[in-house]
């Protein structure tokens, strides 16, 4: 595995990054002295992540939705004095 002092990885930056989103992860060292390790993540391929529309079709909101619990609702706000 390649090992980059600080100076360089602030240099290369860009580069290393995508060095290591194409499988080639490297290390970062200040003074000879590794302190981090740079690897891809194993995050989902664009498009393949659809959260929106998920329960389509699985429930079902009754159409008098807006005004469920409307009668308990108005009796809290009624005077009783």
């Amino acid at each position: 595995m390649r090992t980059v002092n600080m100076h360089q990885a602030k240099t290369h930056l860009s580069r290393l990054v995508q060095a290591a989103a194409n499988g080639e992860p490297f290390i970062i060292a200040r003074a000879g002295k590794p302190m981090v390790k740079v690897i891809p993540l194993e995050a989902p391929e664009t498009g393949t992540l659809r959260r929106t529309g998920f329960l389509a079709g699985r429930i079902s909101v009754p159409p008098d939705f807006d005004n469920i619990g409307s009668t308990e609702i108005e009796a809290l706000f009624e005077d009783d004095g």
